[in-house]
């Protein structure tokens, strides 16, 4: 029998309230720069990050995430900070291990006031910079295959508008909602592709030998 999705929907957060909210906290301040994403684009690096074909070395992904090295003001909230962002990783991977989709921090249902469309944008931006950060590791093996599960998170992420392709497959809110649906499933089907290995070709039955052949019965043959 099937598995409903709702079955595979981790239902418990990364984090607790209180850690998204000190995390959300110093990703906002002045101090960090306004090129570093918020707590949500930041989820998706490091879900990207969980996701990955091989390893990141902390030191590269806190270089790109903070655009060189990040201003903390003493080394216990250094690895405060630095622990709660690799708690996300390290949950993303544990659900994802157990064949689970990940809960995402939006709804896919877009408001009024464009709010959730931002969060969706801003997630799938933090996604591909993680991809960005190992790119060819990623295209490596069956690149079409990869390139058409990342399509989704491309377009969403508002990081490719000059692309006519990009634009129509976003080009309106029920497009834009039906994109964002698949990417709990789409992030799975990526971590699969990469640890799984493909099936083997099954081996061919081996033909029966015809009477004389090389391997069959040999013929009698009379005596000189």
């Amino acid at each position: 029998m099937p598995l409903d999705p709702e079955d595979l929907v981790e239902s418990h957060p990364p984090l607790t309230d209180e850690a998204l909210a000190r995390l959300d906290e110093y990703l906002d301040a002045d101090r960090v720069g306004e090129e570093v994403p918020d707590v949500i684009g930041a989820h998706g690096y490091m879900v990207a990050l969980a996701v990955s074909p091989r390893p990141i070395s902390p030191s590269q992904w806190v270089a790109e995430l903070f655009s060189g090295e990040p201003s903390f003001d003493t080394p216990a909230e250094r690895d405060e900070i630095l622990g709660l962002l690799d708690a996300l990783k390290t949950n993303a991977a544990t659900i994802l291990e157990r064949g689970q989709w990940l809960e995402l921090p939006f709804d896919t249902e877009l408001d009024d006031d464009g709010d959730m469309a931002a969060a969706i944008e801003d997630w799938c931006a933090g996604f591909m910079q993680g991809v960005f950060l190992d790119e060819a590791a990623w295209f490596t093996q069956d690149e079409a295959h990869v390139a058409a599960l990342l399509l989704p998170f491309m377009a969403l992420s508002a990081l490719f508008e000059d692309e006519p392709e990009m634009e129509e497959m976003t080009a309106d809110d029920a497009q834009f909602s039906a994109l964002a649906a698949q990417l709990p499933e789409l992030t799975l089907d990526l971590y699969l592709h990469f640890r799984v290995p493909p099936e083997a070709p099954k081996p061919k039955s081996p033909s029966k030998s015809k009477p004389g052949a090389r391997g069959g019965k040999p013929r009698k043959t009379g005596k000189r």
